[in-house]
């Protein structure tokens, strides 16, 4: 059965008041839709966790630094509610603007050091969206344990240190990457892929992992980062906001790989910004 949808911040702490006279623990996945199996192995991971799961919906207009691009991002509500449905998912928040920010709102939150390189650097204000919305979603919701990605992994810490920060009661998990079988990192933007550039889209992976294996055979990323740019390039990105390889923990840039360090990369192909990230070591080893 499809998920009843809630649009009303009222509606919505009606129905999170009675799961909490129950003792029922609530997660939460905090999306903008356009919903992929990426998303939708977060809401598997909260119901696994959880009592009760909640998935929102609500592209935060705060968190875009150009119009054409909030304009442009897909909007599939009726298709993410019907993807949600075989995970038995409990309550699909969409609320309208003026429940998330209504007339009068003035407060921004803003987390430093953290938001200040990869594409905090290139979006001017985005991290001050996220970091000023993720709050209210997880205030709103009352969750116990909220569910993001790796994917944005600047993201997910950033929003680890605002819930420390800010003494949130909830628990941030990150959930691993999901990726198409080319190894394309699962995005709500590959929508926007022309069929053309789907095909070289994937080079983006590709050109990671093969830094990785330099890196771990001790190369630096000072000398081999030109030519991964230049790969990049050839295929069709036309432009590279970053290629960096940095720490896990707090993102300070690197030269050479240590333990918990990250290859961040963010790139233009077609009008359409891919992001990833891999970690140099897996976590397995």
């Amino acid at each position: 059965m499809i998920a009843p949808i809630e649009r009303t911040l009222a509606g919505l702490r009606a129905q999170t008041a009675v799961w909490r006279k129950a003792g029922e623990t609530i997660g939460v996945v905090p999306t903008m839709g356009a919903l992929h199996q990426g998303h939708l192995s977060l809401a598997r991971a909260a119901r696994a966790a959880c009592d009760r799961v909640i998935v929102t919906i609500f592209v935060n207009p705060k968190q875009f630094n150009n119009p054409d691009d909030l304009e442009n991002y897909p909007r599939t509500e009726n298709d993410d509610a019907r993807k949600l449905e075989s995970i038995g998912v409990d309550l699909i928040y969409v609320p309208s603007p003026d429940q998330i920010y209504p007339e009068g709102f003035a407060t921004t939150v803003t987390v430093s050091g953290l938001t200040d390189m990869l594409c905090g650097a290139t979006r001017p204000g985005h991290f001050d969206g996220v970091a000023t919305v993720v709050p209210k979603l997880f205030l709103q919701t009352s969750a116990d344990k909220a569910f993001f990605g790796e994917k944005d992994y600047q993201q997910l810490q950033v929003v680890r240190r605002l819930a420390a920060d800010l003494d949130i009661p909830i628990d941030v998990v990150g959930c691993p990457t999901i990726r198409e079988e080319d190894g394309l990192a699962m995005s709500s933007r590959n929508l926007l892929l022309s069929d053309r550039s789907r095909i070289h889209a994937p080079v983006l992976a590709e050109v990671m992992n093969d830094l990785r294996d330099q890196l771990l055979a001790g190369a630096a990323m000072s000398d081999i980062e030109a030519d991964a740019r230049a790969r990049l390039l050839a295929v069709g990105f036309n432009d590279i906001d970053y290629l960096e390889l940095r720490d896990g923990g707090d993102l300070s840039l690197l030269d050479k790989t240590k333990p918990d360090a990250r290859l961040f990369a963010a790139a233009w192909l077609a009008g359409v910004r891919l992001i990833d990230n891999i970690a140099v070591v897996s976590s397995s080893n």
